[in-house]
């Protein structure tokens, strides 16, 4: 193993983050940052055990499924292109069962999210529709599920 699995778990927190960060700041996601997150995703595989089949083709399975349903939204200007990379990115690292809790949890604080931002856009008495950092939501979501697994790790 080159990393003990932790670093490359803080790593990936660090980067989701940053996605976080930046989608706030800007509106985007850069797509280096996206691609980092994925292709750092096979690193995480080995060093976790993951099995090359199913486990590793399971995980590009939900990853390629979930790109394609939204860039669905994004073709009909419901989501950014960016916010659609780093859910297909996020899915390569989740386990996959904890994907669909990681889609409810963030179309849970996507609404909150979305909701909050209307309401200072009409509080402050801005023109036009407000663009909703959706990034924020998926990393809330990710970072939900990855520190319920750690801390709901079952005592010997």
């Amino acid at each position: 193993m080159l990393w003990p699995p932790i670093l490359l778990l803080a790593l990936f927190c660090a980067a989701l983050l940053m996605a976080a960060w930046g989608d706030i700041r800007t509106r985007e996601i850069p797509n280096a940052l996206n691609a980092g997150i994925a292709l750092a995703a096979p690193l995480w595989w080995w060093a976790s055990g993951v099995d090359p089949w199913p486990g590793m083709a399971l995980h590009l399975g939900i990853a390629v499924a979930l790109f394609v349903v939204f860039a669905g939204f994004f073709a009909l200007g419901a989501m950014g292109g960016g916010d659609v990379k780093l859910i297909a990115a996020v899915a390569l690292w989740l386990p996959p069962v904890t994907v669909l809790p990681m889609l409810t949890a963030m179309a849970l604080v996507g609404g909150v999210l979305t909701l909050v931002v209307l309401l200072a856009h009409r509080i402050a008495r801005k023109p036009g529709q407000p663009e909703i950092p959706y990034g924020v939501a998926i990393v809330a979501a990710t970072l939900w599920i990855i520190a319920n697994d750690i801390l709901t790790v079952p005592l010997p």
